[in-house]
């Protein structure tokens, strides 16, 4: 712990003397980052520099910050890239279902900006998502003039 300050002693030099000792004792050598510029040194302060900075650091979506009418609003338009890549369309639908039930409890209390925003088609997104997929690879198909190779009973197979 720090000593007090004795009286009759500014605050300014009894701090930097603190300050002198401690570099005297090297307590400031071997720091980590020592010899390495600030970052963001020289560049131009935002005013919104702290949220970004918050934002970068959590590793959180910009649109968390969004009103919820606009986050919807970009679910709504982001809906074909969030099917892609699902395997069924009940998967699909139930996306769809999700977003139009969260949709649903916006238009009932809606708070926030004023902005447009309804519920999606569930039949044209999954006409959509089955456009957007690659045809499924089909095998080759055996003529249909040649007859079905013919298959041995069981108990012929061992009378010989």
């Amino acid at each position: 712990m720090t000593e007090r300050k004795p009286p009759g002693v500014t605050f300014e030099s009894w701090i930097e003397k603190q300050i002198r000792t401690a570099q005297d004792r090297g307590d400031f050598d071997d720091l980590p980052g020592a010899g390495k510029p600030l970052p963001g040194a020289g560049a131009p302060l935002d005013d919104q520099w702290w949220v970004k900075e918050h934002i970068r650091r959590e590793g959180v979506s910009g649109d968390a910050l969004l009103p919820t009418p606009l986050q919807l609003r970009k679910e709504v338009e982001r809906l074909p890239e969030t099917v892609r890549d699902l395997t069924t369309e009940r998967a699909v639908r139930d996306v769809a279902a999700d977003l139009n039930r969260r949709i649903v409890e916006y238009l009932r209390a809606p708070t926030g900006p004023q902005v447009a925003v309804g519920p999606v088609h569930v039949d044209d997104v999954v006409a959509r998502w089955r456009a957007d997929r690659p045809e499924p690879q089909r095998s080759p198909a055996s003529a249909p003039n040649e007859p079905a190779p013919r298959k041995t009973p069981w108990w012929q197979r061992f009378r010989r």
